[in-house]
């Protein structure tokens, strides 16, 4: 069968009921319009709700509450008018005036104000009588316009930061613009102190409103001087880089062409590590050109703290604490009020890296150290020191640990410690001279013990140590006649250094006895119910050979043939050379303590007997040389402490007696004294603190008022004032305790706390040095005169010399809003005082009064 393409089969039109004509309302040009509420409307009252439905209106009365999307307004009177598409809010009058204001809240910003008028459509509204709160500043308005969200016109407005319903003080202007946080913007303005204008007027001022750190200029400090003159302080400009970092440049200006200029920042991440940086320089001319005592220095100075989160790394750790510069800049700068640095003669530093090795015994300590004596100018660097410790490890243990014999408690110690050292001075600083007289030597150290139970009730610990250093260099002696000697005459030993591996070791052994005997004392009558006496004496044997014999060498001196010195190449190295001499030597030591056991003094009371010391610590110990030909015994070192006055005072006593005579050019002889011992030197310390809680019947412990231990004594000179205020070292929370305190009278009831830091040193050196060396006092402490009033002082007195030590005042006022200090040092080589009164707020911290004298240089 076949199919004809070209078919006449006739084709089938579309029916017309198949095509469906597009519908024409949905394409109807009328738009339907838009809900103007696009959220609902919450509301509520305490006595009535009207809402009348001819005039659209809804009215609440008494503590009124409406919400709509993110506003919350609440009153003592709401309007709500759907046809105009506002809200009017008012507050109420009764008996006790007018009250309810209007509250509007919407987002983070809120207000309070007396009336309101909010189109929530346009978002538009019109307040009278406004108080508003951007971070810490408040603002009050008698008009104020709102265009939208972020624009705001003020007028006749003044703002604070104060929180009284009364400001303390604000700043008054007609007209200003508000962009909620973000920013003020004024007009001609004028400081307000307790409602009296001041002459201090601004024809225009910005004011940043932000919680975060802003850039912004730090306005300096001034004063004068008789040397420096005029001057201008840490004025400069702050910058606020990032959350994690910052920096703050400022300069010092003088008017006679002395200047300075500071680096201070600081940073932090959390969890991970913090620390700041500060570099100062300071270039300072003195007098006048062409006088006698004119002279031009320049000093600097550099700071640097470091340390890390210990969640962000267990198992190793970065610190740092760097204090370097020239020796003269606390001495000589202008701008620098720390009283410990200035009275602090040595500068310390120390960059350290540790790192423990899991699952081994061992750990590594890198560290870099800087020390400088800011007397002498001389410095001592380690760049860098190795130290790598093994833990103790007990090879014979048996099984699971177990330590039961001598043999299976033998401990076993390693540690290594490589140095490079450099010594140099101030003028060779950073000098190629100061790198080659560089040294360098490592130090390996092994150790070993165990103890034995002997005669039941003593404890017998042998113990041996090995110690083998290593050089990479040493030195050569010898007698240059054409050098010059310390007298200036010719003929010198000179040290030749001779590079190379070298190294030599040495050993000792050693056993030692000890044991505790108690003696106890009881009595019968009284709360003292008995005391006991604790002494633990210890024997121990000691043995070293002669290590130096070995590697000594004989160079001449001087022209005369016999005279001769001995040294060995290694003398001069960081770990010095081998030890000299035999040493055979028995030491013996007795420890004593001395307590008491006290009732309480309710005997029907369930507390029980309390534990009193009443000697901390009585310690004597000294060595017999069995091997030398002469004064075999050495020095008695005797120690002593205790408490006293319920732990409030603590008393040490230390030093050391000399069993054999002295010549009179000072030779120690073989012969003893006739008294047995010479006081050699003693020291006796005794540290007190009291304050006004100690009288309490009720009070607490304190665990931040201590008086110290022994070695920690009070801080005498107190904490450093710093009178600037600038917000650049302000947080968030820096303010919390300057919380308002209610003014109230003290009555006899005047918190106080005086500490006292007492110290004498003797000294009989046997032939020309006798008696006390130094006899001071020094004390500190503070009164509160009011809740607001706080007077401190520290100072000391020369009980030998009769005259007082470096003398500190201190004044404060907490005046609300404001802060008051006043730093004066009244007489001394540091006579000089800094002045201070400005805003707490870190917003506002350029509103301050800053001035500072730092100390004149004396002409005779």
């Amino acid at each position: 069968m076949s199919f004809n393409l070209n078919d006449t089969i006739p084709s089938i039109k579309k029916d017309s009921i198949l095509t469906k004509k597009a519908d024409t309302i949905a394409n109807d040009s009328i738009k339907k319009p838009k809900e103007v509420i696009e959220g609902i409307i919450t509301h509520d009252a305490e006595d009535y709700t009207i809402q009348n439905a001819k005039d659209k209106t809804l009215t609440l009365y008494n503590q009124a509450h409406v919400t709509y999307q993110d506003i919350d307004l609440k009153a003592g009177k709401i309007i709500v008018d759907y046809r105009k598409n506002t809200v009017y809010a008012t507050g109420i009058k009764d008996s006790t005036g007018y009250i309810q204001r209007p509250v509007f809240k919407q987002g983070s910003q809120e207000s309070e104000q007396d009336s309101i008028l909010f189109n929530y459509k346009t978002e538009k509204a019109l307040v009278y009588g406004v108080k508003t709160i951007q971070g810490e500043m408040i603002t009050y308005g008698e008009k104020t316009k709102r265009v939208n969200d972020s624009t705001i016109y003020m007028r006749k407005l003044k703002f604070t930061t104060s929180k009284k319903k009364n400001p303390d003080y604000y700043i008054a202007t007609n007209k200003a613009k508000l962009v909620p946080g973000k920013k003020i913007i004024v007009g001609g303005s004028n400081l307000v102190l307790a409602d009296v204008p001041t002459p201090v007027y601004l024809p225009f001022a910005y004011f940043p409103l932000t919680s975060e750190r802003t850039s912004g200029f730090i306005i300096p400090s001034w004063g004068e001087n008789n040397q420096q003159g005029f001057f201008l302080q840490n004025g400069g400009y702050y910058f606020a880089i990032n959350d994690y970092f910052d920096l703050q440049v400022t300069g010092d200006v003088y008017s006679n062409g002395s200047w300075g200029v500071n680096f201070d920042s600081n940073y932090y991440v959390r969890y991970k590590f913090s620390g700041g940086f500060s570099f100062r320089y300071q270039n300072l001319t003195n007098s006048i050109r062409g006088f006698s005592d004119y002279s031009k220095t320049s000093n600097y100075n550099i700071r640097w703290s470091h340390s890390q989160d210990t969640k962000s790394s267990p198992n190793s750790r970065l610190s740092a604490s760097v204090n370097m510069g020239s020796s003269r800049f606390y001495r000589e700068s202008l701008n620098e009020i720390d009283a410990n640095q200035y009275l602090t003669n040595t500068f310390n530093s120390s960059i350290s890296y540790y790192k423990k090795f899991v699952g081994t015994p061992f750990n590594m300590n890198v560290t870099m150290t800087h020390s400088q004596n800011s007397n002498t100018e001389a410095i001592s660097m380690t760049l860098p020191s190795l130290q790598v410790n093994m833990d103790r490890i007990y090879p014979f243990a048996g099984k699971g640990g177990i330590k039961k014999n001598a043999l299976q408690k033998v401990g076993l110690n390693y540690s290594l410690q490589g140095e490079y050292r450099i010594n140099t001075t101030d003028d060779e600083f950073f000098t190629s001279k100061m790198f080659k007289e560089a040294k360098t030597g490592v130090q390996h150290n092994v150790s070993a013990n165990t103890n034995i139970k002997a005669f039941k009730y003593f404890t017998l610990s042998p113990n041996i140590s090995y110690k083998d250093i290593w050089y990479f260099d040493k030195i050569n002696k010898r007698y240059d006649i054409n050098e010059l000697n310390s007298n200036g005459d010719l003929g010198a030993v000179v040290n030749d250094t001779i590079s190379g591996f070298n190294r030599f070791n040495e050993y000792n052994v050693g056993v030692s006895m000890s044991t505790n005997i108690y003696g106890m004392f009881n009595f019968k009558k009284g709360r003292l119910k008995a005391i006991r006496h604790t002494i633990r004496p210890s024997i121990s044997w000691n043995y070293k050979p002669d290590f130096a014999q070995a590697y000594e060498k004989r160079v001449r001196r001087s022209s005369s043939p016999g005279d001769i010195i001995t040294y060995t190449p290694f003398d001069e190295g960081i770990y010095r050379g081998p030890s000299g001499g035999l040493s055979n030597s028995i030491g013996i030591s007795v420890n004593n303590v001395l307590e008491a056991k006290v009732a309480p003094k309710d005997p029907d009371s369930d507390k029980e007997d309390e534990k009193i010391t009443l000697l901390n610590n009585l310690n004597f110990s000294t060595s017999y040389n069995i091997a030398a030909d002469s004064l075999r015994w050495s020095n008695v070192i005797f120690s002593a402490g205790t408490r006293l006055f319920k732990d409030k005072m603590a008393v040490n006593l230390s030093g050391n007696l000399d069993p054999y005579q002295v010549t009179e050019k000072g030779v120690k002889i073989d012969k003893f004294n006739p008294s047995i011992f010479r006081v050699n030197q003693a020291t006796l310390t005794a540290n007190y603190s009291i304050s006004s809680s100690d009288f309490k019947k009720d009070k607490k412990e304190d665990s931040n008022s201590g008086n110290g231990s022994q070695n920690n004594p009070p801080d005498v000179l107190n904490r450093e004032i710093n009178p600037t205020n600038g917000f650049h070292n302000q947080s968030a929370n820096s303010n919390k305790e300057d919380k308002e305190k209610v003014a109230k009278l003290y009555h006899a009831n005047i918190p106080w706390n005086v500490s006292f830091v007492y110290s004498a040193n003797y000294t009989n050196n046997g032939y020309s040095t006798v008696g006390i060396q130094s006899h001071t006092l020094g004390f500190s402490g503070d009164v509160e005169l009011t809740p607001k009033w706080k007077v401190g002082f520290a100072s000391g007195y020369d009980i030998l010399n009769g005259a007082f030590s470096y003398t500190r005042l201190n004044f404060s006022r907490d005046l609300d809003s404001w802060r008051f200090n006043f730093n004066w040092i009244p007489f001394g080589t540091r006579t000089s005082y800094n002045f201070f009164i400005g805003v707490k707020s870190s917003m506002l911290s350029d509103l301050k009064w800053d001035k500072n004298k730092p100390p004149d240089r004396r002409l005779f």
